[in-house]
């Protein structure tokens, strides 16, 4: 719905509209000015009077109507359309045949913003139906078809059409915007959702998978069933997910709520948060910290992501290397980024296997390291050798950082 209103705002109709006001309100006052100076030619001058003074008090009195599309119905386009009509057959009552041949309108060019009103409202097919209206009045106005009579109806025909059919692609683009906006922010969630799932749901059932395995009698049937639902639910990360129970694992996970990161960075957040201290829990038997002495400050959401990027890396230390892994945590805060790097002395990773677990669903890598840091305007670069262990290197820009902190204001 955001995307939404965002397209609504930047929208190219609302500038459209505030010029057609501006266009009526100008025509009308030289279709006042132009009677007063010729007050004396006029056959029937209280005619132009009387027309002028009522083509006034409807331009003023409907501005409110041509404010959007909502309040520019199809009744008040008819009734704003006969006026200019009639504006342009009075004429031939109010002035003198040889002044009519030659001469304006009484409306004059007052008439053009009745026809973009059509335009606007309705395209280039609603445009067009109006300025032939236009155009046959006119010639029975003047009862011939003169060289600059035809040149004027031509050049609003031409006109009205091409910003109607500048509208219709204009409101096209919009929809595919809105569209995409849309498609961008489901995406977000379930990149989102699957991180989750990942650092919750799919680590428990692969740990009872392996527990029961190992247990055997009814635990091995148990494991079984938790290794058919884990491959299930791979399947539903891979393709779209559903709102799901968090289940917490049985390892220590920071895991972020928010959709995008910057959501709870607001007017009335808490304050940065010292990431020191949310990744303190991580250092335990075979995992050690080095973190500077000063405080590392980040937003909350900020830096519960990036903890919870670390607390996948341990993970995957933990199932892939072996319980016997070391692991070793780095933090640097260097002046234009925050550095996390975590290293183990595991067996290295296999070219090719990262892309072939991906393809297996499995997202650890590319959606709980990777997606979150993407979020974050950062990245994570992996390096393994086999057989000398693996090291995640995760880079926050801080630049990246206050662009959100400003975003989050604005909201």
């Amino acid at each position: 719905m955001a995307g939404r209103e965002r397209v609504l705002r930047m929208s190219v109709e609302l500038p459209l509209w505030r010029a057609l006001a501006g266009y009526r309100v100008l025509t009308m006052l030289y279709a006042l000015g132009l009677c007063v100076t010729t007050y004396d030619q006029f056959t029937r001058p209280w005619i132009a009077i009387g027309y002028d003074a009522v083509l006034a008090v409807w331009t003023l009195a409907t501005l409110p109507r041509v404010r959007g599309a909502v309040s520019c119905t199809k009744g008040f386009l008819a009734a704003d359309l006969t006026i200019a009509l009639a504006g342009v057959l009075l004429t031939a009552f109010a002035d003198s045949h040889q002044r009519i041949a030659g001469g304006p309108t009484l409306p004059t060019i007052w008439t053009g913003g009745a026809v973009l009103a059509f335009a606007i409202k309705g395209g280039w097919r609603w445009a067009a139906v109006a300025s032939t209206v236009v155009a046959a009045a006119n010639l029975v106005e003047r009862g011939q078809l003169a060289r600059d009579t035809l040149h004027s109806l031509i050049l609003v025909w031409v006109a009205s059409i091409g910003i109607g059919y500048v509208v219709e692609v204009a409101r096209a683009s919009e929809r595919t915007l809105a569209r995409a906006l849309e498609i961008q922010a489901a995406t977000r969630e379930r990149e989102r959702l699957a991180r989750d799932i990942h650092d919750s749901v799919l680590q428990v059932l692969a740990m009872v998978k392996r527990r029961g395995t190992a247990l055997g009698g009814e635990a091995a049937e148990l494991g079984r069933l938790a290794g058919e639902q884990e491959v299930a639910l791979r399947t539903l990360v891979a393709g779209g997910l559903l709102p799901v129970a968090r289940i917490a694992g049985d390892t220590a996970v920071p895991v972020a709520e928010p959709t995008d990161p910057a959501d709870d960075e607001g007017p009335d957040s808490a304050g940065p948060v010292d990431l020191r201290t949310l990744l303190a829990p991580f250092a335990r038997d075979g995992v050690s910290l080095a973190e500077p002495g000063a405080p590392v400050p980040l937003p909350p959401a900020a830096a519960r992501e990036l903890a919870a990027a670390v607390g996948a890396a341990l993970d995957n230390v933990r199932r892939h290397a072996g319980a016997d892994a070391r692991a070793w945590i780095l933090v640097e805060d260097e002046p234009a980024d925050i550095l996390v790097t975590v290293r183990d002395d595991g067996p290295g990773i296999p070219e090719g296997r990262l892309a072939e677990a991906e393809g297996e669903g499995r997202l650890g890598v590319a959606q709980s390291i990777r997606g979150r840091l993407r979020d974050l305007g950062g990245s994570a670069e992996l390096i393994s050798v086999p057989g000398q262990g693996t090291e995640v290197e995760l880079k926050v820009p801080k630049g990246a950082l206050a662009a959100r902190g400003k975003k989050a204001e604005r909201r």
